[in-house]
């Protein structure tokens, strides 16, 4: 019995003129994800992606555990291939079906024939279907309004499948169509939520991390590349860069006022972030900011940080509260991570009281106690840089 990967791509379908682009690139992005499970041929036909094992025993469980991560995806099944005459789907689909349909107690068959040539309508190919389905398993009762089971056969003009319900993929823009843009990312739950999040639309993402030893640690560093891991298991591989941050750290604790110090912090590391991202041909910066999270997060504050770099600055957590976010964080595998006792340089030199409403021009005129120039300068040149796969 032959099987496949069927894949819906539900906004794709909106895009009109250019969906076969979209088109293109989700599936050089399936291939990317699945390649490593074996040979495997991905087409399009009428509105799906196919996806059709070349080699003896592949691991279909792998392959729909990494399929359900693909952004871009609307919805995934497995599904058993047939002769396009009744007499073959009845013969596949009964044992095919043999798992689902014994679990079961109702079930429906729903048909969908986009090739007129084949002789049975949609409506006669659910009804002699379910008849056979009834024959050969007896417990069984039709439901069509709230069945447990879903049995779904569909005669295209490429061929004819059978399959037993579907599953949710991650939905979104196939990562790569949206461009490229740089998340800071910390050790913390937020960003590498913001880096799932953009690249959900379709961002490819590079990332950035600010280290500061000895205040921070190694396994801080590690901590940082684990989650990143984790997010490429839905974004594709993500370069990092590692930037030396305890110069300029040491610099805004030794001379600028306390209550600056986070500002001051952020508009070096947004300085610093622009060049690299510009460097890496990313068109934007991405953080894990919302509003009010934190003294440094106010409406103020992010104003602040933002007038020292001239890209945009995605924020996709802006509007969000914690709870939201540790919902996504849990979902997407990163939260047990995230908590683990590692401190980030986002908490080194902390003042005692932060400025929540701070003035750009006091602000300015407390960085200009230090020339950044040159320290901005070595913090760039000596990043350090790897890419970061699932």
């Amino acid at each position: 019995m032959k099987e496949i990967i069927l894949i819906k791509n539900g906004e794709l379908a909106l895009k009109g003129l250019n969906r076969m682009t979209f088109e293109d690139i989700l599936i050089k992005n399936i291939k990317q994800s699945l390649k490593a499970l074996g040979n495997i041929e991905v087409k399009r036909a009428q509105s799906t992606i196919i996806i059709t094992p070349h080699c003896e025993d592949f691991p279909f469980k792998k392959a729909l555990d990494r399929v359900e991560k693909i952004f871009g995806i609307a919805a995934y099944c497995r599904a058993a291939v047939c002769e396009k005459n009744m007499e073959d789907i009845i013969k596949v689909a009964i044992p095919y079906l043999e798992e689902s349909l014994k679990a079961a107690k109702t079930f429906k068959v729903e048909a969908k024939r986009s090739d007129k040539k084949f002789p049975l309508t949609s409506p006669e190919i659910s009804k002699t279907l379910g008849g056979e389905i009834l024959k050969n398993y007896h417990h069984l009762k039709v439901d069509v309004h709230n069945p447990d089971v879903v049995v779904t056969v569909e005669v295209r003009d490429f061929g004819a499948y059978v399959r037993a319900g579907q599953l949710h993929g991650a939905g979104g823009m196939p990562v790569g169509t949206g461009g490229r843009a740089s998340i800071l990312i910390s050790g913390g739950i937020d960003s590498p939520v913001a880096a799932w999040m953009m690249a959900k639309r379709g961002i490819k993402l590079n990332a950035i991390h600010f280290a500061s030893p000895p205040y921070t640690s190694l396994r801080a560093e590690q901590k940082v590349k684990k989650l990143l891991s984790k997010v490429a298991a839905y974004s594709g591989a993500i370069p990092v860069g590692v930037v030396p941050f305890t110069e300029i750290q040491e610099a805004i604790a030794n001379n600028c006022p306390e209550e600056y110090f986070t500002l001051i912090m952020r508009r070096m590391m947004m300085r610093i972030s622009q060049r690299i991202a510009q460097n890496s041909g990313s068109m934007a910066l991405i953080t894990g900011e919302s509003v009010g999270q934190v003294a440094s997060q106010t409406l103020p504050a992010l104003v602040t940080t933002d007038k020292v770099v001239d890209m945009p600055v995605f924020r996709p957590l802006i509007g969000m509260d914690k709870e939201e976010i540790v919902i996504i964080s849990r979902k997407i595998d990163t939260f047990e991570t995230s908590i683990e006792p590692y401190e980030d340089c986002c908490t080194v030199f902390t003042p005692k009281h932060p400025r929540t409403n701070p003035k750009l021009e006091a602000v300015e005129k407390a960085e200009q106690l230090i020339d950044f120039e040159e320290m901005i300068e070595r913090a760039v040149e000596g990043t350090i840089f790897e890419t970061i796969e699932a």
